[in-house]
């Protein structure tokens, strides 16, 4: 669901520490309240791949619709590959980075399918290699690892080490290289009891007017690190509701996608929901229409775990308005508020 941000543009230092979420929020502080016009009449999601404007649905065929896509997203968090099996994250710095279950190691994560020596992350100008002590057990491809040099997730499939449950790789970040873990055994996998949901509602599903940006507008979207991304927002979705009209900018994560990314916050954040605001994804606008599905509203990464970098949701995308829809706060994740 939550995919990487596309293009993270400006560098930070290669060690980052995580800075109070009460700071970041500030950065992104205020809230949309008014719809400025449009500007220029071109659009980047093209009309071809694009669904028809929503016509108006039923409360039984939405909580069945809903229903299926809470079970999907369920399956997909507890996957190998979900984001309840993230047990580690470490920034690397330039040189020499140990790795192991040791004390001494300058990445160090006290797991027991780890070794206590497992070798170490060798960065030189923006390339990586690990370097395996011998009979540490790291295997890559079912082979077992020598030395092997790294992709990162920033260059399609990341290469994949393994360590009994453990799997690790690196991640790139604005600019900065990390050590993903995760492990297949992580107990918050095991104990996943599912999440609380506002009731599905037919008045939270919207059509709303597509306002394209022509040029495609840059928004530079701070992340739960403090890390600045830069993305690219094609155009915003306008909507009303409790008698006013709201605008919530989009992003297209990658060409050719079939949907629109949207981080917000709303008056519900840091109550009832997750404090650091939500993900939605829509389906690209056809005829200057997009449809909005609050109910399909859900917690990011970051409300799950400790080692996710969720991006926050930018200044415009703040709402002073109560979405009573989607996924409430998840009751065994991080204390994140804004």
């Amino acid at each position: 669901m939550y995919r990487r941000p596309a293009a993270l543009t400006r560098a930070l230092r290669p060690v980052l520490r995580s800075v109070p979420l009460a700071t970041l929020a500030a950065l992104s502080a205020g809230a949309a309240t008014a719809t400025p016009p449009a500007r220029g009449p071109a659009a980047v999601p093209t009309a071809q791949t694009a669904p028809a404007a929503p016509a108006a649905v039923s409360l039984d065929a939405e909580r069945a619709r809903i229903d299926e896509w809470r079970a999907q997203r369920a399956s997909s968090l507890t996957g190998d590959n979900g984001w309840l099996t993230l047990a580690g994250l470490f920034w690397l710095e330039e040189g020499t980075n140990t790795f192991g279950r040791s004390p001494a190691s300058a990445l160090r994560l006290d797991n027991p399918s780890l070794a206590a020596e497992s070798g170490y992350f060798l960065l030189r100008e923006h390339k990586v290699r690990f370097i395996a002590r011998p009979g540490s057990g790291v295997m890559h491809a079912g082979q077992p690892v020598t030395e092997l040099d790294l992709r990162s997730d920033a260059e399609a499939e990341p290469t994949v080490l393994e360590s009994g449950s453990l799997r690790f790789y690196i991640i790139e970040r604005a600019g900065n290289l990390g050590v993903r873990v995760r492990d297949l055994n992580n107990p918050r996998r095991a104990s996943f009891r599912g999440f609380d949901y506002f009731p599905v509602s037919t008045d939270w599903v919207l059509e709303a007017r597509y306002e394209p940006y022509e040029p495609a507008r840059h928004l530079h979207i701070i992340n739960i690190l403090g890390m600045e991304e830069d993305t690219v927002s094609p155009g915003a979705v306008v909507f009303t509701k409790d008698g006013h009209e709201w605008r919530l900018d989009t992003v297209l994560e990658q060409p050719g996608d079939s949907e629109l990314f949207i981080m917000f916050a709303d008056t519900t954040s840091g109550h009832e929901t997750y404090g650091a605001g939500r993900f939605l994804y829509i389906p690209l606008p056809s005829g200057g229409h997009a449809r909005l599905d609050f109910n399909e509203a859900y917690n990011p990464p970051c409300a799950l775990n400790d080692f996710a970098t969720c991006p926050l949701p930018p200044r415009q995308n703040r709402l002073r308005l109560r979405v009573d829809a989607g996924e409430k706060s998840y009751a065994d994740g991080p204390a994140h508020k804004s």
